[in-house]
């Protein structure tokens, strides 16, 4: 059996160690626009804030990760076409890749808005890949003489904020949004991180945004000049669904796929960030870029692909993350209930909904937050646990003894 992946992130990693899970001799090929062996794309801040190196990043080099699997890497390699008809992907030089079972792990890209002067500032990057941190890196330098504008207040534009601030003489994010982090927290908790990152020197505009840029300076709409060294635009990214559109998958917005993480053509799958998930807590179907569901979802495609029968139906939004030494965790829906525990030292919002968790907020103390997430995936009814005890501290005492050994045992 020849297993074909497109793309090489987590959701390639979940692929490949589904399929090995059931075949041990069919061969992997993983092609990649990257040069890089897989790594870790939330550590790129770290990189640049000097936390860690490229080369702890690479995390799955071929000696303990591709040859134990048996995997053929093609990196530095771009898939130009999917041939259904003929099992095969195209590549950028010519070469055609056979498959029997393919799975498309194209990620996402930064999403650029139309503005305005944009193509005369020289100094600019987005900040996605391992490269745009290294360009990144390079124009900032050692002096730390530069003025920086970051062009959004999402997880990405925060997290190079937080990966450069000690770094350059002035750092500014723009948003039109009126607070920072809009798709995932709501007012309070934003401004609980907003004053945090602030106290470390970053300037925020919000409500605001780039009417007319020059090549070092931002006209704003609210009549504000930014004079600038360098430019990130971080204002969010798009689903990678050329090559399966182009092949005859069905798309909307994201590729979309069953419980199996099957498209609806017969023999390519899809899994992570390029594709659409059906999200339990809130009961809608929407593109989850995170990394567990990725993971998870890569997995289920290979275990399907190697012939094995498997659902992945737990998809979550979830997102875990430090901003300058503040630790936040959120998942699921902020629709139904609320339990509130709010000082000056930590945040908790619980949500419940139809006797069931279905989301949180944490800020601060995020201590076994993994217990609220497991709750939400599993749908756990309330009543069957002791929900007082649990929204206090999330603790295993809460569970009956199965459930704390299940628990225990690693279940997602």
């Amino acid at each position: 059996m020849n297993y074909v992946i497109i793309g090489n992130g987590t959701a390639a990693v979940g692929t490949i160690e589904g399929i090995r899970a059931v075949d041990q001799k069919g061969t992997i090929t993983v092609i990649s626009e990257e040069p890089y062996h897989v790594y870790g794309r939330p550590l790129i801040s770290y990189l640049l804030l000097g936390k860690t190196t490229e080369d702890k990043m690479l995390q799955y080099r071929p000696s303990d990760f591709y040859e134990k699997n048996g995997v053929i890497t093609l990196l530095g390699r771009k898939a130009v076409r999917i041939d259904p008809a003929a099992g095969a992907v195209k590549l950028e030089d010519g070469m055609s890749v056979p498959y029997d079972k393919l799975c498309i792990c194209t990620g996402s890209r930064p999403f650029v808005p139309p503005m305005s002067g944009l193509d005369t500032v020289e100094n600019k990057t987005s900040f996605m890949t391992l490269d745009d941190a290294k360009h990144l890196d390079a124009m900032l330098g050692s002096e730390n003489d530069k003025r920086v504008l970051i062009i959004g207040a999402g997880l990405i534009g925060l997290k190079c904020a937080e990966g450069i601030y000690q770094r350059v003489k002035e750092l500014t994010v723009i948003d039109l949004a009126p607070r920072i982090l809009p798709n995932v927290l709501t007012e309070v908790p934003a401004s609980i991180i907003q004053k945090h990152i602030e106290s470390k020197g970053v300037k925020f505009l919000l409500e605001d945004s780039v009417e007319q840029f020059e090549p070092n300076t931002a006209h704003l709409k609210s009549g504000k000049t930014i004079d600038f060294d360098v430019l990130v635009v971080a204002v969010g990214v798009r689903p990678n669904t050329e090559l399966a559109a182009e092949a005859g998958c069905e798309v909307n917005r994201g590729i979309l796929t069953d419980a199996c993480s099957a498209t609806t053509v017969p023999g390519i799958y899809a899994a992570g960030d390029c594709t659409v998930s059906h999200d339990i807590a809130a009961g809608t179907d929407r593109i989850l870029a995170i990394l567990p569901n990725a993971y998870m979802q890569g997995e289920t495609a290979g275990r399907n692909m190697a012939g094995e029968q498997q659902e992945f139906t737990r998809a979550i939004p979830m997102n875990a993350s430090g901003f300058m030494g503040l630790h936040m965790i959120t998942a699921g829906s902020y629709d139904g209930e609320t339990y509130l525990e709010h000082d000056e030292d930590h945040y908790k919002l619980l949500v419940t909904r139809d006797n069931r968790l279905v989301g949180f907020i944490m800020i601060g103390d995020v201590d076994r937050a993994g217990i609220y997430t497991s709750l939400i995936r599993e749908q756990t009814p309330l009543d069957s646990i002791d929900f007082d005890l649990i929204r206090e501290k999330p603790q295993l005492m809460a569970f009956s003894r199965a459930e704390r050994a299940k628990k225990l045992g690693g279940a997602h």
